[in-house]
């Protein structure tokens, strides 16, 4: 289970109304890893840091397609993008947020 309460956390109809689509098309998007989602309290949820100009952000899908192919589950992978990584020196979602997706991956290839 992520801790992570430093970051803001959107429900996913909170998400729907942002991003201007139904609640539906937000757990597509879920479920075919173009976004990561998690339960807090009960409730699936989406890191705010996970939308970029209003859409999810690009590079999230195959960071996501790398860590399970690693043999992450959700909630490992959720951890780890949100937690910081000495080799990046950042969380990897910060990392992708500077434009570092090639080492982001690159690290997260080697942990499989």
């Amino acid at each position: 289970m992520v801790s992570d309460t430093t970051r803001n956390w959107l429900t996913v109809p909170d998400l729907a109304d942002r991003l201007g689509m139904t609640i539906s098309k937000v757990r597509k998007l879920i479920e075919e890893g173009s976004l990561l989602a998690t339960r807090r309290d009960g409730v699936l949820s989406v890191p705010e840091v996970f939308i970029v100009d209003e859409a999810p952000m690009s590079e999230l899908k195959g960071t996501i397609v790398v860590l399970h192919d690693s043999g992450f589950s959700n909630d490992e992978m959720m951890e780890w993008m949100l937690e910081p990584e000495d080799s990046l020196g950042a969380a990897p979602i910060d990392a992708l947020l500077a434009g570092r997706k090639a080492e982001v991956r690159r690290i997260a290839q080697a942990l499989g």
